[in-house]
């Protein structure tokens, strides 16, 4: 197996563009670097980068075996920081803001688990539907679902969350069951209006892309526990994430209908600041709540 300093060498070479710079960065003398490089082009058999007094221009094999020593190079990164970051105090306090289906359901189990193995972290959660500027107001990480415009953040995708249209038995026994989307005019739907699609414009699957239908019913809300409260009292159907309505399904007190003609289905991700140097406890905060939803995988 290649030495590993051989990778090392290698990118802080191309990087600095010397072998006077690239020496100091590993601590051995320019003449050690020229000839540990030379030794790594007759072991390969290839030579990886050009020489000339003015600089160093990479070959074929050079910018693939870059690719390779820029991979190794982040990896011993990585782990310097992640042992590093072990002998941090886990204390303090972690700051989230999270929309309020997250917020309600999932999180608190997940938190108070996370508080268990880590009593001396204080979790302070922030319940919010709107679209947080995390830096501006002080928040560690957000909880967000679908799209991720900002490339100035890190996302680590925790689920996929997909969407479901159900309503209680009474109301079916009164109105009758759509068996597809069209029908869905003659039926009660109420809205909730936290929707980038709006809340009366239900997505469905079309033979080349999606369409959306637009619909009507006599109640819209922004707060998604009391629209599954209506659901279940029988007024309408509602479009909502599977996870709001997992358990009413398991129990039949809700019945899923047009299953296999619904569209809509959002990554949820925990979104953080683009910084090298990420707490510790953050780390591991984002890793029990990525491992928390996976093992609730089905209810989404």
């Amino acid at each position: 197996m290649r030495n590993t300093d051989d990778f090392l060498i290698f990118y802080h070479l191309i990087e600095q563009g010397s072998f006077s710079k690239a020496a100091d960065q590993v601590g051995l003398t320019k003449s050690v670097v020229s000839k540990r490089i030379t030794r790594l082009e007759q072991d390969l058999g290839v030579q990886l980068v050009y020489r000339t007094t003015r600089k160093l221009t990479l070959t074929e094999a050079g910018e693939v075996f870059f690719g390779h020593a820029r991979e190794v190079y982040y990896s011993v990164q990585s782990a310097e920081e992640a042992m590093s970051g072990l002998g941090e105090s886990l204390t303090g306090t972690i700051r989230l803001t999270v929309p309020t289906i997250s917020g309600e359901l999932l999180l608190p189990k997940a938190i108070s688990e996370f508080s268990a193995k880590y009593p001396e972290i204080h979790i302070d959660m922030d319940l919010d539907n709107r679209f947080v500027d995390i830096v501006k107001e002080g928040f560690d990480l957000a909880i967000r679902t679908g799209e991720l415009p900002d490339s100035s953040f890190i996302a680590r995708r925790l689920v996929d969350a997909h969407w479901v249209i159900c309503g209680a038995p009474e109301y079916f026994a009164r109105n009758g069951v759509p068996k597809i989307a069209s029908e869905l005019v003659n039926h009660n739907c109420l809205a909730y209006s936290y929707q980038e699609t709006g809340a009366k414009e239900w997505l469905f699957k079309g033979e080349n892309k999606p369409y959306t239908i637009k619909v009507n019913g006599n109640f819209t809300t922004n707060n998604a526990s009391a629209l599954r409260r209506a659901a279940l009292f029988g007024q309408g159907l509602v479009y909502v994430p599977k996870v709001l309505v997992a358990e009413d399904l398991k129990a039949g007190s809700l019945i899923e209908v047009l299953q296999e003609q619904v569209a809509k289905c959002l990554g949820i991700y925990a979104m953080y600041p683009y910084t090298r140097h990420q707490p510790i406890k953050v780390k591991l905060f984002i890793e029990h709540l990525y491992q928390c939803y996976q093992k609730h995988e089905d209810k989404f």
